[in-house]
């Protein structure tokens, strides 16, 4: 099933691809919360053929009124049809069709397509993960002094950090651990399980440690679809990282 997701996936991505520089239609769904018909199509396109792929999973997506009998069915599909819709408007590569298929609240299958970057990441569950079909692996960092983030910019607190390239897509933030060029990422705030359901597996199933922001354990097809932050971080930092920014994320809480 995975090879047939990932097709799935590179299928929606060229449509928004081919639509980039086109002229289309774009709003906030709420303050600072953008859409665009490009977001829309891409959704209904996978929504399509995943359902047709297992016409048994329920659905979870930013771009569709969320269904009250996904809750209830042991599969579902998560999905973000355009993850950074931001940089996808500004006309910059830093987004990604995000696809995970979650079985008894666990993701078994996920993959991320950045035409962009040129980018296919795939994983799944006890198998591995891979970029463009090479297998990929968390870097093995061991103090969190020096370790990269993908930031803009970062807080007074975390200048020991060193900063490299932010995509606006988080999950392509996270894939950056899975693959060893950034060692952590953490944000603590309320947001979407379709934020990250893809990327927490490909981030795992690469060897780096993914939690919410306090250090839980994160669980989806939940009844909110929210969880309250991420932490996917090089393993031999995590914990650290989760006591740097504890204080941070009570205070969010």
């Amino acid at each position: 099933m995975l090879e047939e997701v990932a097709r799935i996936a590179e299928a929606a991505a060229r449509i928004a691809d081919e639509a980039m520089g086109t002229e289309f239609r774009q709003w906030e769904k709420k303050p600072g919360e953008l859409v665009c018909d490009i977001d829309l199509a891409v959704d209904a396109y996978l929504r399509e053929h995943l359902a047709a792929l297992d016409p048994e999973a329920g659905w979870l997506s930013e771009e569709t009124v969320d269904a009250s009998d996904r809750y209830e069915r042991r599969r579902v599909w998560v999905v973000d049809p355009i993850d950074g819709t931001r940089d996808f408007l500004r006309r910059r590569p830093g987004w990604a069709v995000s696809i995970a298929l979650v079985e008894d609240r666990v993701p078994v299958i996920g993959v991320l397509a950045a035409p962009q970057r040129g980018e296919l990441w795939t994983a799944e569950a006890g198998k591995g993960a891979w970029r463009n079909g090479v297998a990929i692996r968390a870097s093995e960092r061991a103090e969190l002094a020096g370790a990269r983030v993908p930031a803009e910019q970062l807080p007074r607190a975390d200048r020991d950090l060193v900063p490299v390239p932010k995509p606006n897509s988080i999950a392509l933030r996270i894939a950056l651990v899975a693959s060893g060029e950034a060692d952590l990422v953490a944000s603590f705030r309320w947001g979407f399980e379709w934020d990250i359901a893809a990327a927490a597996l490909i981030a795992q199933e690469a060897g780096a440690t993914v939690t919410g922001a306090l250090g839980q354990p994160l669980t989806f097809n939940t009844a909110s679809g929210q969880a309250f932050g991420v932490m996917a971080a090089a393993p031999g930092i995590h914990a650290a990282a989760v006591a740097r920014m504890r204080e941070r994320a009570e205070a969010v809480l």
